[in-house]
């Protein structure tokens, strides 16, 4: 597309699911109903975790954490896809769109290296049970959790920073239900290239590393795990392992698929699917994978609905 059939776009219309209105009502009220339940869920578990001194360990911490994010992660999209739907222009701005964008970037890319950390921390806690306090301190954590939010910031700067180098054509219409920036890219007047070849390479690099990191800490836990002479043993550190491996194989699968393929621009018809899953099916399903499977949480919430 020539400079001359471009112009400056500073708004874009989201088209959303449906434009069918008896689709809309029904629609709103299942994504409402995901909403809510997904901040109760995972707002509720920071709650539970900050204020109980039996919860304050790595492993809650990172788990808070990612609870956090995925609070984050939900609220940066459904507002304004749940406004939508009864609005008239489903109008949103460019700097709406970067916001949108920066604080699904953050998320995501903050959930990828909690998950690791979180991985890293089953491996200490199982493989080296009498070094886990040393190697797993409060200052160990908390320089962890430094980091995880300092690359989070930065990844998701250079992609926001990447987007005022683009200049949008008038149609300004964006097949999705938020501001993704693949949909972005598919209406730039200017060649996308770099900001492909940027979400690609950062992407990937964040992606294989946690990756790797989740996958070696497994193999040792695996192996631990199988050495044990007590069926109990092995069945705890297994019971405690699985809700975390089955949250990172739903999450990195997802993300793998959507962003680090060769060119995810041209795949617009998975766009809107995979979207929903994970930002709003997997940060749903997340605080009840953790909280329904781990039995120190579930002591916690009994004692408290007891005390109440």
């Amino acid at each position: 597309m020539t400079e001359d059939n471009c112009s400056l776009t500073t708004e874009f219309i989201l088209t959303g699911f449906t434009d069918h209105p008896e689709l809309k009502t029904l629609l709103f009220l299942v994504f409402l109903t995901i909403y809510l339940i997904t901040m109760v869920g995972n707002l509720g578990l920071v709650a539970l975790i900050f204020t109980e001194h039996r919860l304050h360990k790595p492993m809650y911490i990172f788990l808070g954490n990612l609870a956090l994010m995925d609070s984050c992660c939900s609220s940066a999209i459904t507002p304004k896809m749940l406004q939508n739907f009864f609005s008239k222009d489903r109008m949103i701005s460019l700097y709406e769109c970067m916001a949108q964008f920066y604080f699904l970037c953050l998320a995501e890319s903050a959930d990828s290296f909690l998950l690791a950390g979180m991985a890293y921390d089953r491996y200490v806690a199982i493989c080296n049970p009498l070094q886990y306090h040393t190697m797993m301190s409060k200052k160990h954590c908390i320089q962890i959790i430094t980091g995880v939010f300092v690359a989070g910031y930065l990844h998701s700067m250079i992609h926001v920073w990447l987007l005022f180098r683009l200049t949008f054509r008038g149609s300004h219409q964006i097949n999705h239900f938020f501001c993704d920036v693949l949909p972005l890219y598919r209406l730039s007047c200017v060649d996308p290239y770099i900001n492909e070849l940027m979400i690609f390479i950062f992407g990937g690099l964040i992606q294989i590393f946690t990756v790797i990191t989740v996958i070696i800490s497994y193999l040792f836990i695996l192996l631990t795990i199988f050495k044990m002479k007590s069926n109990k043993g092995r069945g705890k550190a297994l019971s405690t392992c699985a809700s975390h491996f089955l949250s990172v194989s739903i999450f990195y699968g997802f993300l793998l698929f959507m962003y680090i393929q060769p060119n995810p621009v041209k795949e617009e018809d998975k766009d809107i699917p995979i979207a929903i899953f994970y930002t709003l099916v997997i940060p749903l399903l997340n605080p009840f994978i953790y909280s329904l499977r781990n039995k120190e949480v579930i002591n916690v919430m009994k004692k408290i609905m007891k005390m109440s």
